[in-house]
């Protein structure tokens, strides 16, 4: 089989998808608490920073690669000039270059071992096991299929050749009307017994902080250069190379951020960043740098990755690749401890209220992530290379997969107290509720760390495939499995058997283990602005990773409707 570039201009330059804040709190840096804050304060703050001037594509959206340059495109269309226009057709919401663009998902679920709805995560509902897991439930289920925002985004001339990009989105939830805040989601499970927990998962969506929040300029020759919190690398690859779209109801990379924060998920987004990106013919190349430690509201004291990918014409179809690279130095993973013990069954045992606190364990990251896309055409107009119309639309599949790889160690640098989400964390080496309840473990990853006589590095792998066909023009099918797979990062021979068997539901954290995660989804969307879906989401931990669970697998089915402005 022979490869062959796709026909492009010499220089391209795409400025991706930004999203800006999604989790509303208030930080009170004295006492480490956050609170909600309503949506319409929300609304208010977006529009008031966005006033400047935001751009970007919708937060949910993932990254495009490119195939080939067109020349021949459909007229935009124009600005919306009514109410019915605005729910019926796809005008965007723009005046004098400024542009509100929005996600409204709300949907309806079954859970064979769920927990309760909650207004403060971002995802609601809790569709990836998770360790207070454990009842059959129908649910509310919002932010399936994407996150629910609203934002404002502009791209405005400065100079010949020059234009000033920028971006502003809050996340909400929209059944509670609460800003997304993981921050609240945790505190709320401080003194909770973990069968009377909601979803304590640590995120990168916090407060004003949630998602992108980013300015910058763009060149047609020289690329794009942003500065602000912005999404790493790592998340950009994962929207564009997930076959679910990251979507939090349908894919585990979607909703854990394991993958996209480099095995700790609040390192898929970067405060203070410097972010360049460039297309060169078929080529991609980016880099993103954060220079700056805690106190700037970054989840490391310092980070880096680079990128380089492409697209090229294979056989009858294209096929893209990316290729990330990452480092985060003193990344930190934050979770509720000590409020469970664990039987020999594997099950939670009594739990220990009084004893329960937020650890933050301190780590650096290295990863390796390549995302692969095989497309044989779609419904939609392909690359056009003449002023003529579109030609017939080819066979619309796409084939997916991708592969990370991360290794977790001792922190450069050991915390004894530091501001994060919101919190300060201080009692490093801390074993139960102590000061102002939290604590830190840098020894996650070294010879110091407890029973089984010390650990070393963590390796955590995940793998993925997956297809999506076009049944019509606007009625997809799409497929996909993923895979988690850690270690045993247990020490000598006592560490084996501190393991009891691995691969066991006794296994401790540290042992090994494997999560399998297979999804099925149908999305029809029945008007530019609208789609309906409902797929199913299996999730079943083995080993190290059913450690302290409350249940062993979850089913998660869901529906839902769709609106993007």
């Amino acid at each position: 089989m022979q490869v062959s570039y796709a026909k492009t201009t010499t220089v391209s330059i795409e400025f991706w998808g930004i999203q800006i804040m999604e989790r509303g709190m208030v930080v009170s840096r004295s006492v480490g608490r956050v609170r909600n804050l309503s949506l319409a304060a929300g609304i208010a703050a977006a529009t008031l920073v966005g006033a400047t001037g935001v751009t970007s594509a919708l937060a949910d959206e993932p990254m495009l690669t490119k195939t080939a340059p067109m020349t021949y495109a459909p007229p935009s269309p124009a600005a919306c000039g009514s109410v019915y226009d605005f729910f019926f057709t796809a005008c965007p919401l723009t005046w004098v270059g400024v542009t509100v663009y929005g996600t409204v998902d709300m949907g309806f679920g079954y859970q064979t071992h769920g927990s309760p709805f909650d207004p403060n995560f971002p995802t609601g509902a809790s569709y990836l096991l998770n360790k207070p897991s454990r009842q059959a439930e129908w649910t509310l289920a919002p932010n399936a299929l994407s996150q629910s925002v609203i934002g404002i985004k502009s791209n405005e001339p400065i100079a010949p050749g020059w234009n000033f990009v920028s971006v502003n989105e809050l996340a909400f939830d929209p059944y509670s009307a609460l800003l997304a805040n993981a921050p609240q989601a945790m505190q709320n499970a401080i003194g909770v017994p973990l069968n009377q927990q909601l979803i304590p998962v640590d995120s990168s969506k916090w407060g004003w902080l949630a998602a992108q929040n980013a300015a910058g300029v763009s060149s047609p020759t020289w690329g794009t250069l942003l500065f602000g919190r912005q999404n790493t690398l790592n998340l950009d690859l994962i929207n564009a190379y997930d076959p679910m779209g990251g979507a939090f109801g349908f894919s585990p990379i979607g909703f854990s951020g394991a993958t996209c924060g480099s095995g700790d998920t609040e390192e898929c987004r970067y405060t203070t960043a410097i972010k360049y990106r460039v297309n060169i013919a078929n080529f991609r190349l980016g880099i993103i740098g954060q220079p700056l430690r805690y106190g700037a509201y970054n989840p490391n004291n310092g980070a880096i990755q680079g990128e380089i990918g492409g697209d090229f014409r294979l056989g009858p179809g294209i096929l893209s690749t990316d290729i990330v690279g990452a480092y985060d130095r003193d990344a930190v993973n934050i979770g509720p401890s000590g409020g469970f013990t664990t039987q020999a069954n594997g099950q939670a045992g009594p739990p220990f209220p009084a004893n329960t606190f937020l650890t933050a364990t301190i780590s650096n990251n290295t990863s390796g992530t390549i995302g692969l896309k095989y497309t044989f055409g779609s419904w939609a107009p392909g690359p056009i290379v003449s002023k003529e119309p579109p030609p017939p639309p080819s066979l619309p599949l796409t084939l997916y997969a991708g592969y990370e790889y991360t290794v977790l160690s001792a922190p450069s640098d050991p915390q004894s107290a530091f501001y994060d989400d919101g919190f300060f964390f201080t009692n490093p080496g801390a074993a139960a509720f102590t000061g102002n309840g939290t604590a830190i473990n840098n020894t996650a990853f070294s010879a110091n760390c407890g029973g089984g006589g010390g650990c070393s590095n963590r390796l955590f792998q995940i793998t993925w495939v997956g297809a999506k066909y076009g049944i019509t023009k606007n009625l997809d099918i799409t497929a996909a499995y993923y895979q988690y797979w850690q270690n045993q990062f247990q020490n000598t021979a006592a560490g084996a058997a501190f393991c009891g068997g691995v691969g066991g539901a006794t296994a401790h954290g540290t042992c090994s283990g494997t999560e399998d995660f297979w999804s099925l989804l149908l999305d029809w969307r029945f008007l530019p602005k609208w789609d309906v879906y409902v797929g199913t989401f299996f999730s079943q931990a083995n080993g190290g990773f059913l450690n302290g669970y409350l249940a062993r697998n979850n089913l998660a089915t869901t529906t839902g409707v769709r609106f993007r402005f």
